[in-house]
């Protein structure tokens, strides 16, 4: 067995072990059960990386999260190290030969999400694996009172089952006590070892600012700090609009969300990655697994759906141990706003059956039937056709992802399909005259066979590669051939391709879940109203808030939140003083209340809550530019 330090030096080029490192390393190589808490950024899959290349055998990694496999086997892969992930869309045939060089060919990590320890074939071949370590990513989704509860964890029982002898590492970046203790019970834990390192981080500044214009202060922080960022939004459209605003602004931004293809995504990443671009703007589908120490600040537009992913989000600025800034940009219509995305949008079980049922008749899927069926799936025009509300929709075909009912991958797909409609003799004359459309069909035509007789569905991606050429040539050359009339040309975009994990079987399909689906929706009540508590909660510094909701009672004032700044700065001005210097301001003109703030010595809140007092007393009106002024001019 080799040294863990010399496994650490050779391969990762480190002298010395985070904290905790160590320790959960040694026992995990010494056979404990162990469940590892560390924030992100804590460097936890060294913790069963290291162990894996220590021993003998393969160590079998469970991950929900396609993308983080991927990641995670290119670095090992880098590193000359063996790994090989079971991500969607492979077929029996390539999975029965992946599955047997983790048999033979020496392979040290074999990555697979939980869904595919219910497959005969994937257990079958575990069987026959020397396995070392059972390591369970993001291990809070194994707890029904864990954020992102995915029932198909409990497939890890299967796993235990089958290797016996194998300990287990359970980790995750997130987890109350109550989530902790459910963990280890349903992986099994007899004598667990757990390891729990604090989740405060010094470096690291949690701001909550209330801002009528929130984007004159995003500007305002993103201008003071100009180094690496990333800002959350709600929705896709948000990300282009605010990247477009801020470059505007002569602040460099890109954006990133799930509807992009993966050449997009890799472009904008690898532009923020390299700093040609400052800022990322960004759904909450973008973080996991990125490594950018020196992410200076991050920014949440809207308010999170949970501590605990508020708490992953903001933990990826200042991984470089500098000061770092997470900063919430609050205002009156935050609340209404995260009840209705997040509690009125909940579905309920009445309505997961409506949806499974309009998904079985919109594939024209016939009762107990569609196992293993997968389909191109543009939800929008799923929800248009059955006048679904959009988000309450996709609330219920999550769940039943999550579920294991379908899966859904959720990427971008372009769907192209293709018949020429002239003879070969015609065609080969039409080359002649347009000889530089000749690659392109002609990679096309070796590709696939019968396209004159019949409709067929090409991968673009693929004639791109045969034919040396970028996509997008690939899609010009198909529009001017329809154009010209040599083809027909049916091309279609998907944002999604859903498969069907269980025969369709109506109502009984969901009445085995409608239990989950009612605690789910408690357990998202719950971490609304936390959230809101935080947000609203001045009194009380804001690391310690957010170490108490993870059940650390013993933490100190950090010294650098809005909170305990605005106690350390805080100077108690005569109410009086501060509306006087206001009326006296508004005499000579109306002005707005970011220009009173820059014109008086006053806090922020000071002003803000003498302005609202001079309202309601009705000295002051607002403008329909939204300036203030005296009421009685």
């Amino acid at each position: 067995m080799q040294h863990a330090i010399n496994i650490l030096e050779r391969y990762w080029n480190f002298t010395s072990f985070r904290p905790f490192q160590e320790d959960i390393i040694n026992a995990v190589i010494a056979g404990e059960d162990v469940m590892a808490l560390m924030p992100t950024g804590g460097g936890k899959s060294l913790c069963f990386q290291i162990p894996a290349l220590a021993k003998d055998g393969i160590c079998i990694v469970v991950s929900p999260l396609i993308a983080l496999m991927k990641n995670q086997v290119q670095a090992l892969t880098d590193k000359g190290i063996k790994a090989i992930a079971l991500t969607s869309g492979i077929h029996y045939k390539d999975l029965d030969t992946l599955l047997d060089n983790c048999i033979y060919g020496n392979y040290k990590f074999l990555y697979l999400s939980p869904e595919r320890l219910e497959q005969e074939l994937v257990q079958d071949r575990i069987r026959q694996m020397n396995v070392n370590l059972i390591a369970v990513d993001e291990a809070h989704c194994i707890s029904q009172w864990g954020n992102d509860f995915r029932p198909s964890y409990k497939n890890i029982e299967l796993l235990r089952q089958i290797k016996p002898n194998a300990n287990c590492i359970a980790l995750t970046a997130s987890a109350t006590p109550l989530v902790v203790k459910d963990i280890t019970k349903e992986l099994d834990f007899i004598s667990p070892k757990i390891f729990k390192q604090s989740f405060a981080r010094p470096n690291l500044a949690y701001m909550v600012f209330h801002e009528d214009d929130k984007y004159y202060k995003m500007e305002s922080i993103l201008k003071k700090q100009n180094a690496p960022s990333i800002i959350y939004v709600r929705n896709r459209k948000a990300t282009v609009e605010i990247s477009n605003q801020l470059a505007q602004q002569n602040i460099s931004a890109t954006y990133y969300h799930g509807g992009l293809s993966n050449t997009e995504k890799d472009n904008s990443l690898n532009n923020w990655l390299q700093n040609k671009k400052q800022v990322m703007v960004a759904t909450n589908a973008f973080g996991m697994g990125i490594d950018k120490p020196d992410v200076k600040t991050v920014i949440h537009l809207n308010l999170p759906e949970s501590i605990e992913s508020y708490f992953q989000e903001a933990g990826r600025a200042g991984r470089n141990g500098k000061k770092a800034f997470a900063v919430i940009l609050k205002n009156n219509s935050d609340e209404a706003l995260i009840k209705n995305q997040f509690l009125d949008s909940l579905p309920t079980v009445d309505f997961v059956k409506l949806v499974y049922r309009k998904l079985c008749s919109y594939f024209q899927i016939s009762y107990g039937e569609g196992i293993d069926s997968t389909h191109q799936f543009n939800f929008n025009q799923f929800c248009k056709t059955y006048k679904f509300n959009t988000l309450l929709c996709y609330n219920a075909v999550q769940f039943l992802d999550r579920t294991s009912v379908i899966s859904l991958s959720k990427q971008f797909h372009r769907q192209t399909q293709v018949q020429f409609i002239i003879s070969n003799a015609s065609l080969f004359s039409y080359l002649k005259n347009n000889n530089h459309l000749s690659l392109v069909v002609k990679s096309i035509l070796r590709t696939y066979g019968g396209i004159f007789d019949q409709e067929i569905k090409i991968n673009t991606t693929l004639i791109a590669d045969k034919a040396s050429v970028n996509e997008n040539i690939v899609l010009k050359v198909l529009a001017q051939l329809e154009k010209d009339e040599i083809i027909s040309l049916n091309a279609s975009k998907t944002d999604a391709e859903i498969t069907f994990i269980v025969p369709r079987e109506d109502e009984k399909t969901i009445n085995v879940i409608a239990s989950i689906l009612k605690q789910q929706n408690k357990l998202k009540q719950e971490q609304v109203a936390a959230v809101l508590n935080y947000v609203k909660k001045d009194d009380l510094c804001k690391s310690i808030q957010l170490l108490n909701y993870f059940g650390e009672q013993d933490a100190k004032p950090c010294g650098i939140c809005s909170v305990c700044i605005t106690k350390k700065t805080t100077v108690v001005h005569d109410t009086k003083t501060i509306k006087n210097a206001i009326i006296n301001l508004l005499e000579n003109q109306d002005l707005s209340s970011r220009a009173l703030n820059k014109q008086l010595p006053f806090s922020e809140k000071e002003i803000n809550n003498m302005l609202q007092l001079l309202l309601e007393h009705h000295i002051i009106t607002i403008t329909k530019t939204n300036t203030y002024k005296l009421a009685h001019l």
